[in-house]
């Protein structure tokens, strides 16, 4: 049993890392022209919705917490209305939670 406490230490020690990694890359992200044309339209990427690009906030599709990257491809602008819902939805929950939403 005491084998299997450290294994789950283990494992969300290394979750944790992961995230500060992930984290640290995005702010870098942040700061570059790519990041800035991605927002210059200023339309979330969820609601489609206009907001000032300076409202819209980093978004992974999948989520850090589930193991998703801080890449471009995995990186869009989102209202933070929408980036507060999603949470740590992978695209697919976040596409069902929306057709809910729709048929009500």
């Amino acid at each position: 049993m005491r084998r299997d406490k450290n294994a789950l230490v283990c494992a969300g020690e290394e979750k944790d890392s992961h995230v500060s990694r992930e984290k640290a890359k995005a702010r870098e992200l942040r700061g570059t022209a790519w990041w800035r044309e991605k927002i210059s339209s200023g339309e979330c990427y969820y609601c489609g919705r206009k907001f000032n690009p300076a409202e819209l906030t980093m978004d992974h599709k999948i989520p850090l917490a589930r193991g998703g990257v801080s890449e471009k491809i995995n990186i869009v602008p989102a209202c933070k209305e929408c980036n507060n819902k999603k949470k740590y939805m992978l695209p697919t929950e976040w596409d069902e939670y929306m057709e809910r939403l729709k048929n009500g």
